[in-house]
């Protein structure tokens, strides 16, 4: 349907095309927006297929291009990412992927995000040491890094396990991938029976670590059943808003979910809404073997055959569901109408502001959490390195951190970035913690490759690091913002919503830092330095300022005058004097 302007106003699609079109062209019973659609149609121009999944194709082809005003439109056209099993290297890595999928090996998922992926991934260490690190990292090492000593990889890059043992792992990590976890406890309990069987009894105990990791990874797993691949689609709408919420389990797993917002301009029933969503949302994706939804759909046979030809294998869309699978559709569609809600009510907010970061950043999904580093000192002493966490609620709290920094050159920020983010983060790699998206590091350049020689140490790869360097006369405003890889600085509007989440975020990384120096400070101040000495308790630090007068009367006496002291005999006198002429 044509405006006189020639602009496509609504596409759609009809077994019987005269039956659908009476729908429109009718003097009364329309919907309000469709009736001013229809005020605008001069033109309406049809394209015959020979087939109704033909149609399907054709008609998402169009919405996809065209974008009509009056259809219900999918605004997220982004891949999702997958696990990748590079079979091709003699010792093959555990990686992120998002891509067409022509790179050889094999591929798990869909994973609703870059957070999913991190979580399985984190179990899987857990289980299985396999290596995640990329190739050039791995060619280059001449020792074990510190994935190995953290013992989260079994160091194939210096040789400490054997191609044969290295192969056995990544066929286990396969079967944690495809959620054949019984069948992996099986396998592992028969490896240690047989290694305690052959006396192996060193081998023996590293199956059973892992079969005790195993549990404890299946015991977290609260949201389990089967070794399913599912999507759970589910709507809600209120006040003329509509949210679609996928719900991803994958190998029988809750592994997370995401909402999408179409645009609905006309009156759509939740039927149509659906219909429409999944067409768009597989139409360059692989659906699994079941889609749940959370309406029945007219013309699921049709769908299910356009599914099974874009999938090349056989998928069907179910709605009357029973066990866990009726579980999980009530969980989802609780969290979608949950999720609405709270969409509704941060029309304003955090949301706004962390989407125009991603914009200027130019990634592919919402940032969901960003942490930022600031250093704070006085002349180089009592440095306090400070992180906080901001996520889709605004201010973390609880994840926030404070890290004293010693050991350093007074004055050195570089080194005290150095030892706060390796501190940081090899604690939450120990932890399985959740990693930033984004790393917000109070500084320049030099700040900025401090942070990113860390990361690199650590192996995190998918943390975009940033640097927000102030402008002329620190005023707020003019920061520059450096991101790690690119040349040119990034300058962002004084009243840009990105610009104020970017200054509230360093602002309360610095408010962080002061407030932790300055207690340190306070509490050198009134600190003794006669608390330092072993073997000096409160009764004899009293006794001595008593009897020299303070500590300026302690530093200026000699080891006799020292010995004379009660409670103060040769040898602590001695070491007393040695130590105050330091």
């Amino acid at each position: 349907m044509f405006d006189d302007e020639g602009t496509i106003l609504y596409v759609g699609k009809a077994k019987n095309l005269k039956k659908r079109l009476a729908s429109y062209f009718r003097k009364s019973g329309l919907p309000i927006k469709t009736e001013a659609m229809m005020k605008k149609v001069v033109d309406v121009q049809v394209n015959v297929t020979f087939t109704e999944n033909e149609a399907l194709i054709l008609e998402s082809n169009l919405i996809k291009q065209h974008k009509p005003r009056y259809n219900i439109l999918l605004r997220d056209s982004k891949s999702y990412p997958f696990i990748h099993i590079d079979d091709s290297h003699e010792f093959p890595r555990l990686s992120f992927y998002r891509g067409d999928r022509s790179a050889p090996g094999r591929y798990f998922g869909p994973y609703p995000g870059v957070t999913a992926i991190r979580e399985t991934l984190s179990l899987l260490q857990k289980v299985l040491p396999v290596r995640q690190c990329d190739d050039v990292f791995f060619s280059n090492r001449s020792r074990p890094c510190l994935q190995y000593q953290i013992k989260r990889c079994s160091g194939p890059c210096v040789d400490l396990i054997s191609r044969e043992a290295y192969a056995k792992d990544i066929e286990l990590a396969g079967m944690f991938l495809q959620g054949k976890d019984e069948s992996l406890n099986e396998l592992l309990q028969t490896n240690m029976a047989e290694a305690s069987k052959n006396l192996n009894f060193e081998e023996a105990a590293g199956w059973r670590d892992r079969i005790n990791a195993l549990r404890r990874v299946q015991s977290h797993q609260s949201i389990t059943s089967g070794h399913s691949d599912i999507d759970i689609i589910t709507v809600a709408s209120l006040h003329g808003k509509v949210c679609v919420e996928v719900t991803f389990i994958r190998g029988g797993r809750h592994s997370g979910s995401n909402g999408h917002y179409p645009k609905v301009p006309l009156d759509f029933s939740e039927q149509e809404i659906l219909a429409a969503f999944i067409a768009q949302y597989y139409h360059r994706r692989p659906a699994p073997k079941e889609i749940i939804v959370g309406v029945k759909l007219d013309d699921v046979e049709q769908l299910e055959s356009w599914l099974t030809e874009q999938s090349e294998r056989k998928v069907v869309i179910s709605h009357s569901v029973r066990s866990s699978r009726r579980d999980w559709l009530a969980m989802a569609q609780l969290n979608v109408t949950e999720r609405l809600k709270r969409h509704l009510s941060e029309t304003q907010s955090v949301q706004k502001r962390l989407q125009a970061l991603t914009d200027v950043f130019q990634l592919e999904q919402t940032i969901g959490r960003i942490e930022c580093f600031d250093i704070s000192h006085t002349m180089g002493e009592q440095t306090v390195a400070s992180c906080v966490v901001f996520t889709e609620k605004g201010v973390t709290k609880q994840d926030y951190r404070r890290y004293n920094i010693n050991n350093i050159t007074p004055g050195d920020d570089y080194a005290a970035m150095r030892q706060a983010i390796l501190r940081r983060y090899k604690r939450v790699l120990k932890e399985e913690g959740k990693l930033p998206d984004v790393l917000l590091i109070d500084g320049g350049k030099g700040q900025l490759s401090s942070a990113a020689e860390i990361m690199n140490e650590l192996q995190i790869r998918d943390v975009l690091l940033v640097g927000v360097a102030k402008g002329e006369g620190r005023k707020p405003g003019l920061e520059t913002l450096f991101v790690q890889g690119q040349s040119v600085g990034i300058k962002l509007a004084a009243n840009s919503a990105a610009m104020h989440l970017v200054q509230q975020i360093r602002d309360e990384a610095h408010r962080f830092a002061i407030t932790g120096h300055r207690a340190r400070r306070g509490k050198a101040q009134t600190h003794s330095v006669l608390q330092e000495i072993p073997g000096i308790g409160a009764k004899r630090r009293q006794a001595l300022l008593k009897h020299f007068g303070g500590l300026q009367g302690i530093q200026q006496a000699g080891i006799k005058d020292l010995n004379k002291v009660a409670g103060i005999n040769v040898d602590l006198a001695e070491k007393i004097y040695q130590y105050l002429k330091k």
